[in-house]
């Protein structure tokens, strides 16, 4: 435990005399719950929740560990009624530069097998609030299938995207010959798995892998911004409009419609379709309370 861990507790039955106590004691707790990730609130309204991988030493390699608080820390935003977008970032220099191949290295057929191994990793994929990527730098096997997880990627400028796997005698476990096939179309997604090879920011743009490429200084500002833009919305409705999207990736395009169409007539059960209408027509900013 830190030093203004231990000031904190020893202080904190004095906290109603000095209520600035209280909140150095629950920043300290909060913090002392990760160990491999950077998590807070940012945006003008702190609406916007903010994960940032920090292995820096490892560039931000994804062990066991580190997905698993990922998991905690999306299901803390999940609940939280403020919050209606979530940013993953990394560093400048690797938004995650792969899985932990040390971690990897001698596991058995037999344990990945028994234990599902990178199932838990999903979690990403499956939290209801949108969640945009901001990457700089690397993203190499398991980090671009983090990346591909996110509904949005915004690349800096300097971005590197890649599926290098078959170069240590193995494939993408995590989602990396799935979605970027969907994502990038089956030749590219195949010359990538097949051979290694990376792509950069702008060819990340031009084949509809990412949807923004911004200074390497921006992005991350640029994806809070994103993410605000979002949270100003109703959740409810918001969550509506991802689960939709997503299904057209599973259904024919019938069926697809007929979804999209079931989850248009559920919004009319809301309040906060009541009054987006009513706000359009009566000229003012709609006020959404996400019910």
């Amino acid at each position: 435990m830190s030093l203004l861990c231990r000031s904190a507790a020893l202080l904190f039955r004095h906290t109603r005399s000095a209520p600035g106590l209280l909140s150095s004691a629950r920043l300290c707790s909060s913090a002392a719950q990760y160990e491999y990730i950077v998590v807070e609130k940012r945006g003008e309204k702190k609406n916007v929740g903010f994960i940032q991988l920090n292995r820096p030493k490892a560039l931000n390699a994804l062990c066991d560990g580190l997905m698993k608080e990922m998991g905690l820390a999306l299901d803390s935003f999940e609940s939280d009624g403020d919050v209606g977008a979530i940013v993953i970032t990394g560093s400048e220099k690797a938004f995650a530069a792969g899985a932990d191949i040390k971690e990897m290295q001698n596991r058995t057929f037999q344990e990945c097998f028994g234990a599902n191994f990178l199932a838990h990793w999903s979690r990403v994929s499956t939290v209801k609030k949108p969640v945009i990527a901001a990457v700089n730098g690397f993203a190499l096997g398991g980090g671009c299938e983090l990346a591909m997880m996110c509904d949005i990627i915004y690349a800096g400028e300097k971005a590197q995207f890649g599926q290098p796997e078959i170069l240590l005698g193995t494939i993408p476990g995590s989602g990396g010959t799935q979605r970027l096939t969907r994502a990038v179309g089956k030749s590219l997604a195949m010359e990538m798995v097949l051979t290694g090879d990376r792509i950069n920011a702008q060819e990340a743009k031009q084949s509809g892998l990412v949807s923004k490429v911004c200074p390497v200084d921006q992005v991350v500002s640029e994806a809070v911004k994103c993410g605000e833009k979002i949270a100003a919305h109703s959740k409810i409705v918001s969550a509506m409009a991802k689960e939709a999207i997503n299904a057209s990736f599973e259904l024919s395009l019938a069926e697809g419609n007929r979804f999209e169409r079931r989850l248009f007539h559920a919004t009319f059960a809301t309040d906060d379709r009541k009054e987006g209408m009513t706000a359009f027509v009566e000229k003012r900013k709609a006020n959404f309370q996400d019910h």
